[in-house]
């Protein structure tokens, strides 16, 4: 694309904010998956940690194009998801002892979603934006329990579960965006891609059409 039509670059590798952009009518033309150090600091505040980790995915994502012999002028869209209860960071379940210590955590309460949105224009400008969602499952018995471990779509997933699937069903009430628990807060994301010139609007080519 020439300079007046910058490239999208998605500093993520997540199938479901790959989904949720498309969903949206907004194609990434280049995915850049940025792996950096997710390890909360000493005291950090699940929000701040969402934002920290956001801005550094965009920026490395950024240097990795910038170290190319040749690269188009570029929107550089990152995002990290962080879930917590209280000011406790869940982590992001690997293993069935990580989901079975979210689960246990989050079951009869109250927790938060937040997530980091971070934009580097094509100018170098770069701006964030943080969500939270508030969501609240019900009491989780047993057998909710390891019949979601089982499942195993908890596999990657911030707080241990995915609300798109069957955790939906522990749903009691959800305040705020959907789609940020789901992985990426779309209005807000569209609203900022749109705000800093980016055409959302744009026609995608059709593969299956002749």
């Amino acid at each position: 694309m020439s300079a007046a039509n910058p490239v999208l670059v998605l500093a993520s590798g997540s199938p479901r904010r790959i989904e949720l952009l498309q969903q949206a009518g907004v194609e990434p033309d280049r995915v850049l998956p940025a792996d950096i150090d997710e390890t909360p600091l000493k005291a950090e505040h699940p929000r701040s940690l969402a934002k920290r980790l956001s801005k550094q995915k965009a920026e490395k994502a950024l240097a990795s194009l910038q170290a190319e012999a040749a690269h188009a002028p570029a929107y550089v869209l990152a995002a990290d998801t962080v879930v917590s209860v209280g000011r406790r960071i869940l982590p992001k379940a690997e293993t069935t002892d990580d989901v079975s210590f979210c689960l246990q955590l989050l079951s009869g309460r109250a927790h938060r979603v937040y997530s980091g949105i971070c934009l580097i224009t094509p100018r170098g400008a770069l701006r964030q934006k943080l969500v939270e969602t508030r969501v609240r499952f019900k009491r989780l018995s047993r057998v909710d329990m390891e019949a979601y471990v089982a499942s195993g779509e908890w596999r990657g997933k911030a707080g241990g579960y995915a609300v798109q699937g069957l955790a939906g069903a522990f749903v009691i009430k959800l305040t705020g965006s959907y789609t940020n628990v789901v992985g990426l807060p779309l209005y807000e994301t569209v609203s900022l891609l749109a705000g800093e010139g980016f055409d959302v609007r744009r026609v995608i080519p059709d593969a299956n059409q002749t």
